[in-house]
C-alpha cells in the first residue's frame, strides 16, 4: 500500500503538537497484525494527548487514538486472518504504540480482539475504552458480591463516556442508579433517559469531615478521585464496592482505614489498559450479549473525521461534550 493519513503527536521542546500527515507502514510501531481502521473514538486520554494538555505519549512521534476497529489487512499471526473483523482498546496503543487515528494500524497480535458476533465496528467504538472500563467496573463489583439490594449505585462524572455507559450498564443489571453531577440542571434529562433514577447536584453535596458519615450508597463508580472519592469511602454502606476509574478532580485520596475495617468497604482499582486478555474477551462478549447497551445511540452525540479531530478533542478537554464522540476513519 502507498501512504495513508494519520494524526501523529510530535514533541517540540517541552511541548507537543498534533499533525495530520501522510505516513507509510514503515513509520508504524512493530506488530504482527495490520488493520484497516474503519472507526475509532475519543476518550479523555486522547483529548489530553491531542491538545497537549497531558503527558500521555511515551514515544514520539506517535499516532494518537487508544481505540480502533476495522478489518485485518495482513497478519503474521495464526490467530488473525485477512478480512477478520477486529477491535483493539487500550493495550498501550496511542501511548507507547501507534494508535487508531490513522487509516491503517499495526499492532501486536495479543492486543487484537475478534469483533463479537452481533456487534458492528461502529458500535464497538461507540463503546470503546470508556464503555469497556465501565463494564470492567461492573464485572469486578459483581465478582465482589455487589447486589441491587445493598442500595443505589452512585455514578460520578455521569455525563462523560464512562459515566454515561455505567448508568446504562448498572441499570440493566438491576441496580438503582444515582448520577452525581456538576451539570445537574443542564443534563438531568439526558441522564434520566439513560436510566438514572435520581440526578444529584454535586454542588448540593455536603462532603462532611468525619472519618465515616451516614451510609447512603450501596456502591459507587467514581471518575473524579480527590475529595469526592474520599466522601464516597465515608458514605458507602457495609460491604459495598467503589470502582475507582478516574482522577478528573484530583489524583489524591485523603481518607482513613475506618470505612474499610468497620464497614468492609472495598476500593477496586479499574486498570483497563493492561487487562488480562481472557477478561477482555469475556467483557466484550458480554457487551455484545447480556450486557448489550440499550441507549448507545443516545450516548453517541457526535461523529467527526480525522480533519475534525483536533477541535473535537479540544471540546472534550474543555468539558463541553456530553456522552461519546466517534471518529469515522475509513
Amino acid at each position: 500500500m502507498s501512504s495513508f493519513r494519520a494524526l501523529r503527536i510530535h514533541q517540540e521542546g517541552k511541548a507537543t503538537s498534533a499533525k495530520l500527515e501522510n505516513i507509510t507502514l514503515a513509520d508504524l510501531s512493530a506488530g504482527e497484525v495490520v488493520i484497516k481502521v474503519e472507526w475509532s473514538g475519543i476518550n479523555y486520554k486522547d483529548a489530553l494527548a491531542v491538545t497537549g494538555k497531558g503527558r500521555i505519549m511515551r514515544k514520539f512521534p506517535c499516532v494518537a487514538g487508544i481505540d480502533l476497529a476495522g478489518t485485518v489487512e495482513s497478519s503474521d499471526s495464526p490467530t488473525h486472518k485477512k478480512g477478520d473483523a477486529v477491535l483493539v482498546t487500550g493495550c498501550n496503543i496511542g501511548e507507547l504504540l501507534d494508535g487508531g487515528y490513522a487509516q491503517f494500524a499495526r499492532v501486536p497480535a495479543e492486543a487484537v480482539i475478534p469483533l463479537p458476533a452481533g456487534m458492528t465496528a461502529r458500535d464497538a467504538m461507540a463503546i470503546g475504552t470508556a464503555g469497556f472500563t465501565a463494564a470492567f467496573a461492573l464485572k469486578r463489583m459483581l465478582e465482589n458480591h455487589q447486589a441491587p439490594a445493598m442500595g443505589p449505585i452512585a455514578v460520578t462524572g455521569p455525563t462523560g463516556g464512562v459515566g454515561s455507559i455505567a448508568i446504562d450498564l448498572f441499570k440493566r443489571a438491576g441496580f438503582t442508579v444515582h448520577a452525581i453531577t456538576g451539570k445537574a440542571e443542564a443534563s438531568s434529562g439526558y441522564l434520566k433517559e439513560l436510566g438514572a433514577d435520581e440526578v444529584v447536584s454535586r454542588q448540593s453535596v455536603d462532603l462532611g469531615t468525619k472519618p465515616m458519615e451516614r451510609a447512603v450508597w450501596g456502591g459507587a463508580v467514581d471518575n473524579l478521585g480527590g475529595p469526592t472519592l474520599t466522601w464516597l469511602t465515608r458514605t458507602v454502606k457495609p460491604w459495598g464496592n467503589i470502582a475507582s476509574i478516574g482522577l478528573a478532580q484530583s489524583p489524591e485520596l485523603a481518607t482513613t482505614v475506618l470505612p474499610f475495617i468497620l464497614r468492609g468497604v472495598s476500593l477496586l482499582g479499574i486498570h483497563s489498559v493492561e487487562c488480562p486478555r481472557a477478561w477482555r474477551e469475556d467483557i466484550w462478549r458480554k457487551l455484545a450479549g447480556d450486557w448489550r447497551l440499550r441507549h448507545l445511540d443516545r450516548i453517541v452525540t457526535r461523529t467527526v473525521t480525522l480533519d475534525e479531530l483536533p477541535a473535537a478533542c479540544a471540546d472534550l478537554h474543555a468539558g463541553t461534550v456530553t456522552g461519546r464522540m466517534l471518529v469515522k476513519v475509513a
